[in-house]
């Protein structure tokens, strides 16, 4: 699929209002370490777990009263707990798991540049994992289910750092590479919305102390 024929390239929101709510997971021991995390399902630590917490009154605040159409999660638990420590009711999503690393399981940017210089989870393969634009593909699919539900409300969507930042960069039609532009952090909020029909970021990167 080709950045101009991603779903979230069309024009037609929904519900006036409607937006999508992007909540990265709370901390584990592995994000703190800077250690490559996808199907290691790996608990939140005790200041992950305060984080997630934390941002119950910050999503309340953004979603206001109305229940979200669409309420979904990563399966692995540092995104389902997220979720139930934020006051979110999900149902899991398989497309929403972070992007598979393979052999680079666990292990450093720094480490795996010991072995291959240069090396980039945006722009260089995953030895027995995905390529982000593999991953691009099935937030394709999340974003597909993501649109058909704006139409009634707000969309909120838990995951991990990379696959949310490949399906900010498909939300706003661009190759899954693109994620590389959006630093993100754990225990955060982020909004992506639309503006006179076209894509945008209307919120980035907030933590639960935004106000």
């Amino acid at each position: 699929m080709t950045p101009d024929s991603s779903p979230a390239a069309s024009t037609s929101v929904g519900a006036a209002g409607a937006a999508v709510f992007l909540v990265r997971h709370g901390e584990t021991e592995w994000s703190k370490s800077g250690q490559h995390t996808s199907n290691t399902d790996l608990p939140l630590t005790e200041v992950g777990e305060a984080a997630a917490t934390a941002l119950r009154p910050l999503l309340a605040e953004l979603l206001g009263t109305r229940t979200p159409a669409l309420a979904l999660s990563s399966p692995l638990r540092r995104a389902r707990n997220t979720a139930e420590l934020a006051g979110v009711p999900v149902e899991t999503d398989d497309d929403l798991r972070e992007v598979d690393y393979g052999r680079y399981e666990g292990i450093t940017t720094a480490q795996i540049r010991e072995q291959e210089p240069g090396w980039s989870v945006w722009t260089s393969p995953n030895p027995g994992g995905e390529t982000v634009e593999q991953a691009g593909h099935r937030v394709d699919r999340v974003l597909e289910r993501t649109r058909a539900a704006l139409t009634s409300g707000n969309v909120v969507l838990f995951a991990h750092g990379h696959i949310l930042r490949v399906l900010t960069a498909r939300w706003l039609g661009l190759p899954a590479s693109g994620g590389r532009l959006f630093a993100l952090s754990t225990a955060t909020v982020s909004v992506l919305d639309t503006e006179h029909d076209a894509p945008v970021i209307r919120h980035w990167n907030l933590p639960a102390a935004w106000s």
